[in-house]
């Protein structure tokens, strides 16, 4: 009796660790995760990327409700983003990717659709730590496969990016270099990775100056800066000294800083003075780009009158970083929202000439980078992750063409 008492509670203490699952919308895998790999009826655990896996609804446009299942609204128009994008007389309306995804053919698909997307960026492929992981060796792989991708399909290609704070090889980060090596060792980097990439890309950002790389300081962006643009007309990075973050961008045509600053306020009026600072010191300075990561509810009302700033400085204008979350699960409300919010920030490009271009970051939920750094957050993007349209994109299509 005793045995088999044993035994129960043997059995029965295994039975928490063999049922237990994420709910929905729950993370259910990534790097690091300790937690349940497995869903609730309903859901099935989808890769986002290697840090996050999440527990998403089997059915195409369906969601748990307190309820039970409840139909979400989709997207109705076939207009095709890039197609109206040229309509309103912009360049592009592009997507980052990265290398991980395309092994899914559905994605790759729609992705190559070039009257959907006539611009790539690579979200991770020309990082540092992607292309210099080790100092003296050069890789470009994986950042090859997506030019080579965007080349076949005839769209345009972003560069992203020689240098950002978050993602340097340790050997740069512990290398505790002072300001001249610190600049030889960004020039040797910079100099390979775009030299690379020599008239293979169109525009570029390079280079987002946090921690370490402002001790570089401003002068050496004003020393070095022309000399760089003539002798390698692809596009060079120089770091400089400001109390926001920002990126330095440049190709075969023109220099473009972007900006963390979506409305008017205190970094947007940096940025304002930092173009008119290099514009004043001979930096040949031709665009402003805007990274654009959004709340659902809580886009700036003064996008607009941001971008129009920045264009009367005799400047082109794109927003290059574009998705707006919102709090889990996604319901019809806030899907009707999001596709509010996303044609208000497209119609504000639309309506200043200047702005040439708009980038989402990725197009699907399936792949978005929002719910491994935001818990409980996500669903940003014009496609759910069944790969279906949501309202979102018919927002897009109606800023475009009003």
């Amino acid at each position: 009796m005793m045995k088999r008492s044993a035994l129960l509670v043997a059995v029965l203490s295994l039975i928490p660790l063999a049922t237990a699952q994420s709910g929905a919308w729950g993370q259910c895998g990534g790097s690091n995760w300790t937690g349940p790999a497995t869903c609730i009826a309903g859901y099935t655990c989808t890769y986002s990327n290697p840090y996050y896996s999440q527990c998403l609804p089997n059915e195409t446009g369906t969601t748990a409700t307190s309820t039970g299942t409840s139909a979400l609204p989709s997207g109705t128009s076939t207009a095709g983003l890039a197609v109206v994008a040229k309509a309103a007389g912009k360049e592009y309306f592009g997507s980052a990717t990265d290398n991980s995804e395309l092994t899914d053919t559905a994605y790759v698909d729609l992705l190559s659709n070039t009257k959907e997307f006539n611009q790539l960026t690579p979200g991770n492929s020309m990082k540092w730590d992607a292309t210099e992981g080790t100092q003296g060796t050069f890789t470009f792989t994986k950042a090859d496969q997506i030019v080579t991708l965007a080349q076949q399909n005839g769209q345009l290609i972003r560069g992203h990016t020689c240098v950002w704070h978050s993602q340097l090889p340790s050997w740069v980060t512990a290398g505790n270099f002072d300001a001249s090596t610190l600049t030889s060792i960004i020039q040797t980097h910079t100099t390979n990775v775009v030299g690379h990439f020599k008239g293979k890309i169109t525009m570029t950002s390079p280079l987002q100056t946090v921690g370490m790389l402002s001790m570089v300081g401003h002068q050496w962006t004003i020393d070095h800066h022309s000399p760089t643009r003539v002798s390698d007309p692809l596009s060079s990075p120089l770091p400089f000294k400001l109390p926001v973050p920002q990126i330095l961008q440049q190709n075969s045509t023109s220099t473009t800083i972007t900006s963390m600053a979506v409305g008017t306020g205190a970094k947007s009026t940096a940025m304002v003075n930092l173009v008119k600072s290099l514009k004043a010191s001979g930096v040949p300075i031709d665009g402003v780009g805007i990274q654009a990561h959004l709340i659902v509810g809580q886009v700036p009302s003064t996008i607009q009158a941001n971008i129009a700033q920045f264009a009367a400085l005799g400047v082109e204008v794109a927003i290059t970083e574009l998705d707006i979350r919102m709090t889990l699960p996604a319901t019809a409300a806030l899907l009707e929202k999001q596709k509010k919010d996303y044609q208000t920030v497209i119609a504000a490009c639309k309506a200043v000439s200047d702005c040439i271009g708009v980038t989402i970051w990725d197009y699907t939920d399936k792949y978005s980078w929002v719910p491994s750094v935001f818990p409980g957050q996500g669903a940003p993007l014009p496609w759910d992750a069944n790969l279906v349209k949501k309202p979102a994109y018919d927002g897009i299509v109606v800023g475009f063409t009003l």
